[in-house]
């Protein structure tokens, strides 16, 4: 199995007069985080659609293609394919344990990103004080990879990424099922019930919550230490309990940049 790699310092240096990376202790934006998009909605689409495809966006993503030298910045002509899907994290409500909250929420919107010479990323798009932008570009397709794998494994589930140890599932009715070997090292490769997940998650993550003496003496992210440390990227999930659409903020005009190597699939 492949982990994904943080290399935003990298990107930078091909990058620096554009994009601003940011540490997970600091992944929130100092004026609040960004409101949570709530809905995958069609004028969410829309608008995330309008993000992903502006002049501004584009050019950003030709230096991103171009950052290793594998095609030039003129000749990388990225251009975007198909709609925004929606992306879920575990909820931080669901591990507080309310009653009615789902196992997920919706936390920004991805949109597909190929250059000319094949390579993909993926741009997460969110809602901010200025309007819905561009804030993560990613290598890869993993959001919509197991975005199709969980609608063949569950038809009708909910596909949910826990971001803290980088693990896939999708969840329906009581059922919670792995997508990927993180995943089937948490709950198994049958799967577990929603009520077991609960318990595990409350017990890894209740006490690490937003108002909890963890939280409040600056240590936010510090549960996905060991995540990050596998190759979480830096600033994208290491906060997403404790700070939600915070984790994607917009911190100087800049996006967060996150190279990540392939994973392999857990079968089933």
């Amino acid at each position: 199995m492949t982990l994904r790699a943080s290399a935003a310092a990298a990107v930078l240096a091909a990058t620096a007069t554009a994009l601003l990376a940011l540490a997970p202790q600091a992944a929130a934006d100092p004026g609040g985080p960004a409101p949570q998009p709530r809905a995958a909605t069609a004028e969410n689409k829309a608008a995330a659609a309008k993000a992903a495809t502006a002049p501004d966006t584009l050019a950003t993503l030709s230096r991103f293609f171009a950052r290793e030298g594998k095609v030039s910045l003129a000749a990388a002509r990225p251009r975007i394919e198909g709609e925004p899907i929606p992306v879920n994290h575990l909820s931080p409500e669901f591990v507080a344990g309310r009653a009615d909250a789902p196992v997920a929420r919706l936390e920004f919107l991805a949109g597909k990103a190929v250059s000319s010479d094949g390579q993909q990323a993926v741009l997460w798009t969110a809602p901010t004080e200025a309007g819905w932008a561009v804030v993560n570009i990613a290598t890869g397709d993993d959001e919509f990879r197991y975005a199709r794998l969980g609608a063949a494994k569950l038809p009708g589930g909910t596909v949910f990424r826990e971001p803290q140890i980088d693990a896939w599932y999708v969840a329906g009715g009581s059922r919670v099922l792995p997508l990927d070997e993180d995943a089937v090292r948490a709950v198994g490769a049958g799967g577990t019930t929603l009520g077991a997940y609960r318990a595990r998650v409350v017990k890894a993550y209740g006490d690490k919550l937003p108002g909890s003496p963890y939280a409040e003496r600056g240590a936010a992210g510090g549960y996905a230490e060991g995540a990050a440390g596998a190759g979480t990227p830096a600033g994208a999930g290491a906060v997403a309990l404790a700070g939600g659409a915070g984790a994607l903020a917009l911190g100087g005009g800049g996006v967060l940049l996150a190279l990540r190597r392939r994973r392999v699939v857990a079968a089933g």
